[in-house]
């Protein structure tokens, strides 16, 4: 039978049982009266009914017509409601934009604009730290979370339901008081060998990072910073590799503070594709002097997606499906063998550090892809927008 929503919790005092009156207070003060009419207890994957919980039961609980994270289920003759769980503000928003590239609707179950809403605001019943805005129609919406991981690891189960979208990079989302720009810094706590120290120490430099602490424990160096949250976007893989992943990381809000300047996101440029086309070794292996490739041979790409890092500042047009010329002549000796090397394949969360923002990662259950916002000129180039550095104009408090 329908149930309806179920509230989950944790049984603070007395009992409660099925069929009994309660008042529901909610986060604003206010109480609204229901009825319990099912409970169930937790038995490993499965939900078991029960007649009634007691103090200390964590409790599945059904017969409210609208609850949230946060309420009170109390007796209605002495309503005690319990003190209020804080969450911590949201530090880091993106945009969610409906698949518009060449290869839109092609690979997804769900691809309109109504199927993503509707599953980011169903996500936000569950997670209090996620708040969703709406933009317009044709513009997407902005999610604001608690950081970077927790955006993708949102981002990754939607691909996995078969949803179809773009992401834009991610923005810490600014404050002004007093007439000051002020940005949201985490306390980020590291344990690393000894002889990766100075690796760490020297980046987190670079990320404006202030140390409040080092400390020796048996072989390990325990590292305290203070870092803008802008400069651990896209941190956490760089670290594992650093530290051939043997360092472990966690970091926490700390507190809003004063911008701590501009910080370089990418100094690289990309390799844009020019025109729709399917990849050849040849041409990639042309190109493999030109930058590092993130896909192999026989791959479909379009105008405006990116497919490798260029090794210098600025973006290069590419033509990957460029072929050995042919010709009724006789060559001397034999051609030589085509050798690509690997192609450095990106995660999810590598793609988003990697964007600047005129880029877009493409999510889609079958692929991960990069590419321009616009499409490419008649002249073969992107049409840029907004800045490479990834800070926000002053005038914006978000994206």
């Amino acid at each position: 039978p329908y149930l309806g929503k179920l509230g989950i919790g944790k049984v603070v005092n007395g009992s409660i049982n099925i069929n009994q009156n309660i008042v529901v207070a909610k986060r604003d003060g206010s109480l609204e009266p229901a009825r319990i009419t099912k409970i169930f207890r937790f038995e490993g994957d499965r939900k078991v009914p029960i007649e009634t919980a007691s103090a200390g039961e964590i409790v599945a609980v059904a017969g409210m017509n609208d609850i949230n994270v946060g309420v009170t289920f109390t007796d209605p003759d002495d309503p005690q409601p319990l003190p209020i769980i804080n969450i911590d503000p949201p530090t880091v928003a993106m945009r969610f934009i409906p698949n518009n590239s060449p290869f839109a609707g092609l690979e997804g179950k769900f691809v309109t604009s109504s199927h993503l809403e509707e599953r980011l605001y169903r996500e936000t019943l569950s997670d209090v730290a996620l708040t969703v805005e709406s933009l317009g129609a044709g513009a997407g919406f902005k999610v604001s979370g608690r950081g970077e991981l927790h955006l993708s690891i949102l981002i990754e189960k939607m691909r996995r339901e078969g949803y179809e979208f773009q992401v834009t990079r991610p923005q810490v989302i600014m404050k002004e008081e007093g007439g000051q720009l002020q940005e949201p810094y985490e306390e980020l706590t590291i344990d690393v060998e000894e002889q990766y120290q100075g690796t760490i120490i020297e980046k987190l430099g670079r990320l404006k990072g202030q140390m409040l602490e080092m400390s020796r424990r048996n072989a390990m160096i325990r590292l305290v910073y203070k870092v803008p949250t802008r400069g651990l976007i896209g941190f956490r893989s760089e670290f594992l590799t650093d530290t051939k992943g043997m360092g472990v990381m966690n970091y926490v809000f700390s507190s809003y503070g004063p911008f701590a300047g501009e910080m370089l996101n990418r100094s690289r440029g990309a390799l844009v594709v020019k025109d729709a086309c399917t990849t050849v070794a040849y041409a990639l292996f042309n190109l493999q002097d030109r930058g590092s490739l993130f896909l192999g041979p026989g791959i479909k790409v379009y105008s405006g997606q990116i497919i490798g890092e260029h090794c210098r500042t600025g973006d290069l047009v590419v033509n990957p499906s460029k072929g050995k010329q042919l010709t009724n002549m006789r060559a001397s000796g034999t051609d030589e063998s085509v050798t690509l090397t690997s192609p450095h394949r990106l995660s999810l969360e590598d793609c988003i550090a990697f964007i600047n923002d005129d880029e877009l990662v493409e999510v889609t259950p079958a692929a991960i892809r990069l590419r321009k916002r616009n499409r490419l000129n008649a002249g073969g180039r992107p049409v840029r927008e907004g800045t490479q550095s990834g800070i926000m104009p002053k005038q914006y408090a978000v994206m």
